[in-house]
């Protein structure tokens, strides 16, 4: 069993955006990369009525993404996952060393 640190935020915080919203229900966005942890292996959230799953939990440097990490993330690939996020996170600088926690989730079978 993988001990993991203390959660930073509540599960329901993990996907908030109305267009990230739309791409997990439409099983296009099956990752999250956050600061801090919001979910763990096997917890379930809801999005607009259906249940997701975390199916993973690991840390990751910024500069191991990919574009298919991007992809993941409901982006059509990294150089503009990047600008967004960057946009959205004003001062932030990106730091290929830098680490985030990738949440990975699908919809959860009945």
């Amino acid at each position: 069993m993988t001990t993991y640190p203390n959660r930073t935020c509540s599960i329901e915080r993990l996907v908030t955006h109305p267009k990230l919203v739309a791409a997990a229900k439409a099983g296009t966005k099956t990752q999250q990369r956050r600061d801090g942890i919001y979910g763990f292996p096997g917890e379930v959230f809801d999005l607009e009525g259906i249940a997701f799953e975390v199916t993973s939990l690991e840390r990751q440097s910024l500069g191991e993404m990919t574009d298919e990490h991007a992809q993941a993330e409901g982006y059509p690939n990294l150089e503009m996952y990047k600008d967004i996020i960057l946009r959205m996170h004003a001062g932030m600088e990106w730091k290929s060393e830098s680490l985030v926690w990738v949440h990975s989730f699908k919809i959860k079978e009945a």
